[in-house]
């Protein structure tokens, strides 16, 4: 009985491999590839940079600010809870966000667009 399902699993997955071998086509680029690319890129290169400056940007912005203000608050409450102020996640919150607002200002110099 053990023998038998061995046998259909090997017949399957035989049937498998013959079927993906007479199946698949071999794709091949003819021409320039590089070139293609490249002038694909070239072409969109004014739309990905407007959609990063204005979308992208923006949206890494806000998410950092409001995680700024709710650190800043539950660090304030600790205060008052323990007396000690926690500075090193809102500093790094702080630094992350002037980083990503000053970013569309020197970010494309830096990637060479």
């Amino acid at each position: 009985m053990r023998k038998t399902k061995i046998c259909r699993v090997l017949c399957a997955l035989m049937l498998a491999a013959i079927l993906s071998a007479c199946l698949t086509v071999t794709a091949s680029a003819s021409g320039d590839v590089a070139g293609a690319v490249q002038s694909t890129w070239t072409k969109a290169q004014g739309q990905i940079k407007s959609v990063v400056d204005n979308v992208v940007f923006p949206v890494i912005d806000v998410i950092l600010a409001v995680l700024f203000f709710v650190k800043v608050g539950t660090s304030y409450f600790e205060y008052k809870k323990h007396g000690q102020f926690e500075f090193a996640a809102p500093a790094i919150l702080f630094a992350c966000l002037v980083f990503t607002l000053t970013a569309p200002l020197y970010i494309w110099g830096v990637v060479g667009i």
